[in-house]
Order: C-alpha cells, then sequence, then structure tokens
C-alpha cells in the first residue's frame, strides 16, 4: 500500500517562523506544570470521593502529563541533555503504567459485564444517532443478573472476581508506587523541569520540524504495514482461533496495531509542541485504537477466564462467546481507524 501523509509539519496558516528549542522548553514547563498540579490535587483530595479533586481524576491528569513529558523526551531527544533524558524517560514509563493498571481493570470488568448483558438480551443493540455521531445504545434498565443465562451469570461472576481482586492489587501497587522514594526522585525531577529545562547550547535556534517529520514518518510507515484492506473483513476466524488456545501469550494481530497506536500518539504529541494546538482528526483516530487495545485486552480476558480450572461447561461456553464477541469488537475498531485514516489522507 502506497504510504500516505497524515497532515503536513509546517507551521498553520498564519504562523509565521518555525518552532524551536524555546518551543519545546514552553511545552515541557507546561505539562511540568500540569503534573505538579495534579499531584497536588490528589494529595488534597485523598480524602474526597468526589469533586474538582477527585483523586482518580488527579491521577489521570497525572499520567497525561507524565505521557507528554515522555513523548517529547523520546520524540526531541537531540535537544535535551542525553544523560538526564535517558535517565528519566524508563522512569516516566514505569510511572504511567502503574498509575494506569487500575483504571484499566476498571474499565476491562465494565466492558466485560456490559457485553454479556448485551448478548445475553438485556442491553439492546446500538442504534445510529444524527450524521456523524457515534451509535449509542437504546435505554434500558440496569441490568440484573438474573436475566442472564446460569452460563453468562456465572461468567460474569468469575470475571468479576478475578478482575476485582487484579484492581484492588494495581491500586495498592499505585498507593505504594505514589508513596516511595523511587516516585519522589521523578516528582523531583519534574518539578526542576517546571522552571528550568536542560536544552543543549544549540537548541534554541533548531528546527524541531525535521523530528517532529520523523515521528510522522514512522507512524506512516508502520501504518503502510497494517492490513488495512484486510481491515474491513467482518470474520478473521485466525483471530478466534488464536483466542482459545492453550498458548497465553498476547494476539500475534494485535502488536502492530499496538504499535501504531503508540506512534500515532507521539506524532499527536510532537503536533502539539509545534502548534500547541490540539488536532481533532488525529485525537479521532487514536480513540479507534484506544478502542482496538480495550476489545483486545477484553478478549484476553475473557479467554484466560475460560481457562480456569473445574468451570463449567455453561460458563466456558458463556467464556467463549463473549471472547469472540471482543474480537469482533476489535475488528471492528480496526476498519474505524481504516476509515478514518483515509479520510485524513484524502483531505490533507
Amino acid at each position: 500500500m502506497a504510504q500516505q501523509h497524515l497532515e503536513p509539519t509546517d507551521p498553520l496558516p498564519g504562523h509565521v517562523g518555525f518552532a524551536t528549542g524555546d518551543a519545546l522548553a514552553g511545552y515541557l514547563r507546561s505539562q511540568a506544570t500540569e503534573f505538579l498540579r495534579a499531584l497536588r490535587q490528589h494529595r488534597e483530595g485523598g480524602a474526597q470521593a468526589q469533586g474538582p479533586q477527585d483523586p482518580v481524576d488527579a491521577v489521570r491528569a497525572l499520567r497525561r502529563s507524565v505521557r507528554r513529558i515522555s513523548a517529547s523526551l523520546h520524540t526531541f531527544r537531540p535537544l535535551l541533555d542525553a544523560d538526564w533524558s535517558e535517565s528519566l524517560r524508563p522512569e516516566l514509563a514505569w510511572l504511567s503504567g502503574t498509575l494506569g493498571m487500575e483504571h484499566a481493570y476498571e474499565s476491562r470488568l465494565e466492558r466485560l459485564l456490559l457485553a454479556l448483558h448485551r448478548l445475553s438480551g438485556a442491553v439492546f443493540p446500538a442504534q445510529p444517532g444524527p450524521a456523524g455521531t457515534t451509535p449509542v445504545p437504546l435505554p434500558a434498565p440496569a441490568p440484573d443478573r438474573g436475566n442472564l443465562t446460569v452460563g453468562a451469570a456465572k461468567a460474569g461472576a468469575l470475571l468479576d472476581r478475578q478482575l476485582t481482586l487484579a484492581r484492588t492489587r494495581a491500586h495498592s501497587t499505585a498507593l505504594q508506587a505514589l508513596g516511595s522514594s523511587r516516585f519522589h526522585a521523578v516528582a523531583d525531577n519534574i518539578a526542576l523541569l517546571a522552571s528550568e529545562v536542560p536544552l543543549t547550547r544549540t537548541a534554541v535556534t533548531t528546527d524541531l520540524r525535521p523530528m517532529a517529520t520523523a515521528a510522522r514518518e514512522r507512524l506512516e510507515d508502520a501504518v503502510a504495514a497494517l492490513p488495512l484492506v484486510a481491515a474491513g473483513n467482518p470474520y478473521n476466524a485466525e483471530a478466534l482461533v488464536h483466542g482459545l488456545s492453550p498458548d497465553p501469550s498476547p494476539h500475534p494481530q494485535d502488536a502492530p496495531w499496538h504499535q501504531v497506536r503508540l506512534l500515532l500518539r507521539l506524532h499527536r504529541y510532537a503536533r502539539e509542541v509545534l502548534t500547541s494546538s490540539v488536532d481533532v482528526r488525529l485525537l479521532t483516530a487514536g480513540q479507534c485504537l484506544d478502542r482496538h487495545r480495550d476489545a483486545s485486552e477484553a478478549a484476553s480476558a475473557a479467554a484466560a477466564a475460560a481457562r480456569t480450572p473445574r468451570i463449567a461447561p455453561a460458563t466456558a461456553y458463556a467464556l467463549g462467546v463473549l471472547h469472540a464477541d471482543q474480537r469482533h469488537e476489535v475488528e471492528a475498531a480496526r476498519f474505524a481507524f481504516q476509515q478514518c485514516w483515509q479520510k485524513q489522507a484524502v483531505s490533507t
């Protein structure tokens, strides 16, 4: 498939000149400030369940700033002190991953339970909304586990136990991380970043566009290697066969798509540095790949639950159906990304 450009990295119309290391320093300082603000909100809101300082929202804000700082250190690393940058990046990855696990397990459980109810007829299928909007499910009464088949109810209970336990452990791990000396060292580094960015001597006169272009080209190369034509196929038998195999390793079809998701995020954040704005088209494409990741991980969780020893055949059957449903959701997300990518390529 021919390589397609998502959009140029030249300054937007009306911009004069080009972004240099000064723009990078300003972006990093703003993200470090956001991190410190979220950290303060987390500490002040620890005893609150809701409100503007909800600890859950504060943790998400921490992760947002950490992701952007880490991405900038990766994309624009020639302009930053090498020793400082290379030592901080793995710590940022550790922090983002650790803080994200609790939310990931919570969202996975919610997705799987909703899918079980939908497959059991407790939730009506999604209906198309106005043109250009995402279909939404029709209003339905709160799911009642008594409405499920016996197998689906037991499958839901099993998933609830497994993923709630995993979420509880992830919550404890995150709390331990936030109180650790390792986290305080990261926070200290980011606090210093809020006032002083360790740029190289030539950074203030260096054009950021070539590095941002390299990030875009890595994304384009990765997308070009995806089977976008096959992504339109509504049935992927190979995906279903692999999912319930004895091998618990990640699905081999998913890795290239997960990589594209990461590269798209790097490209999107590089655009933010250059333009100080959010590209809605890139955001939409990223949401398609987020759906892909969520469905892929949910399918893996259903398959893992189906491998639980000594479960009833009806429970295993319900989990198998649930796994197949989530693999179809994976295919739907791939198709949505394909459509989104092609529309953006045509518009640029």
